[in-house]
């Protein structure tokens, strides 16, 4: 649903959005001034985002830090119910998200919802894939113990997503020689951790395509960014993983044993994620591509 109308007529203060009978991304205002909310420079003004996975606690706070920065969001996701929640929320805050559900890893759903997102806006700027995949059956499993088609599911769930995304994204990026891919992957992909099955592996495959799909792509003026965070409790792949593994503690002595295993003896919280991804976004960022922003406050170098 369009909840930058969320059918209430367009008003000044609402900001960006898309009106009927034309169809394009809008500033109409943020406290009078089509380029700051507040006073503040937006660094995502104008810009188009869609957002893969924007029902989870990443992509959700993403979608919004990008919305917060002047940015029209597409929030998507595998259930209507949960990116929908995320475009009111934008709607409400001042911005402009329209959601819709698209499943990821379906190729030809991907490659429709970028064709209406064309069509209502012009162009596509920005592709974050922040999806998630459930760790049932694959966390807390030994090697030893763990089949084959287990250990491979987050391999081939997180690289293919990517990858469709990704293509599908610099498509219609190219031929504008503008815009920024980017996804989302997690402290495993640089150094050993237990009881994780093909997440390490899934996470460092990112980390490489991120830095291929950059040499091909960012001398037509698309780069490909990613962002490596710490551990992040906020999120239910956290929450998940504490459950999975037999660790013999509770939430919180988990939660200390990750601040930790960092230079800040501090968990990450999800708005540091969502801010650096908007700035990687931005065009402040234009000199970073082919690389993965390490977000492990020295958990890794």
């Amino acid at each position: 649903m369009n909840w930058a109308l969320g059918q209430r007529p367009l008003s000044a203060d609402r900001g960006v959005c898309i009106t009927d009978g034309a169809d394009r991304t809008s500033v109409e205002g943020y406290d009078n001034d089509s380029h700051s909310r507040r006073g503040r420079t937006m660094m995502l003004q104008d810009k188009v985002a869609v957002i893969y996975g924007a029902g989870g606690a990443i992509g959700g706070a993403v979608a919004r830090a990008f919305a917060a920065e002047g940015a029209t969001v597409f929030p998507t996701g595998r259930s209507l119910a949960s990116v929908d929640a995320v475009a009111k929320e934008i709607a409400w805050s001042g911005g402009c998200g329209e959601a819709a559900e698209v499943d990821a890893l379906d190729e030809r759903a991907i490659d429709r919802h970028l064709d209406s997102v064309i069509d209502r806006v012009g162009r596509v700027d920005i592709s974050f894939n922040a999806i998630g995949l459930s760790n049932a059956k694959v966390v807390g499993v030994p090697f030893a113990e763990l089949d084959a088609e287990h250990f491979t599911l987050p391999i081939a769930g997180y690289t293919t997503s990517y990858f469709l995304t990704a293509r599908l994204a610099a498509r219609r990026m190219i031929p504008k020689r503008s815009g920024v891919i980017m996804t989302v992957t997690a402290l495993p992909a640089r150094t050993a951790t237990p009881l994780n099955g093909g997440y390490g592996p899934a996470s460092a495959a990112k980390e490489a395509l991120t830095r291929d799909l950059s040499l091909e792509f960012a001398p037509h003026g698309v780069r490909v960014v990613g962002l490596r965070p710490h551990g992040i409790p906020e999120t239910r792949t956290m929450r998940e993983v504490f459950d999975s593994k037999p660790l013999g503690v509770s939430w919180e002595k988990f939660q200390e044993y990750l601040a930790s295993t960092t230079h800040r003896r501090r968990v990450m919280a999800l708005e540091e994620v969502a801010s650096m991804a908007a700035f990687m976004a931005s065009d402040k960022a234009s000199g970073m591509t082919g690389t993965t922003v390490n977000l492990t406050m020295g958990g890794v170098d």
